[in-house]
């Protein structure tokens, strides 16, 4: 039996246990529509249609996954891995959280349409807590460690911006831990990892964790939403 079939097992049994007090407090980095302001560092939205690229890591890469591809302007958000070696980037080596990959979405974006600022407060309200080290909910180790990979100078100083105004605003309980490093490698996760919390809906890992923060996306950021 493989890793992942275990973890979906072990995880289906503790979910049922204690989905309430889940939901709870791991649903996602923020409860209210209104708790996290826009980047006061940010970019216009250009005056014509492009393409620029971002690589987010923030826990388990369905989920992440799931709430971009239901952002407005977002033309592509594909799982897969960040942060090691070319030969690594296998799900079932990742997962040993030896090869310093993170579980990681590629998020490509049309920058006349939505703002690299925009999707920062996207990824810090809703895709995953920023304050958690290395783990997000059930899942841990360095893989599941929150980083935004960015691909150009530009986001690299709206990233940072961004974090110091929500540390310095006091807005999370716990000082952000969310790394801010260069892109340097991105590679597509195996086929049965794409769009997984769209295709398994009933899974209980993706009812609990997944599917709640796609709601909260829709509440939180009603004009940035998109169904699929």
């Amino acid at each position: 039996m493989s890793k992942q079939f275990v973890r979906f097992a072990l995880l289906g049994l503790l979910i049922a246990a204690l989905a309430g007090v889940f939901l709870r407090n791991n649903v996602a980095a923020s409860e209210s529509p209104t708790s996290l302001p826009k980047p006061v560092a940010d970019d216009s939205l250009a005056a014509s249609p492009g393409q620029e690229t971002v690589v987010f890591a923030g826990g388990c890469f369905w989920g992440v996954q799931a709430v971009f591809q239901h952002v407005k302007g977002v033309s592509s958000a594909t799982s897969g891995y960040s942060g090691g070696a070319k030969g690594t980037a296998e799900y079932e080596i990742v997962s040993t959280g030896t090869t310093n990959h993170a579980e990681s979405v590629k998020v490509v974006f049309d920058p006349s349409k939505v703002t690299f600022g925009q999707l920062l407060q996207v990824f810090f309200s809703v895709a995953h807590d920023p304050t958690q080290l290395n783990h997000q909910g059930p899942d841990e180790g360095t893989q599941y460690r929150s980083v935004i990979f960015y691909s150009s100078e530009q986001q690299k100083k709206i990233a940072d911006a961004y974090i110091a105004q929500l540390d310095q605003a006091k807005l999370f309980k716990k000082k952000i831990v969310t790394q801010v490093v260069p892109l340097k490698a991105f590679y597509p996760a195996e086929g049965y990892h794409q769009n997984y919390a769209t295709l398994h809906p009933d899974n209980p890992y993706i009812a609990h964790y997944d599917l709640p923060k796609i709601s909260n996306l829709q509440q939180m950021f009603p004009t940035l939403y998109k169904s699929q």
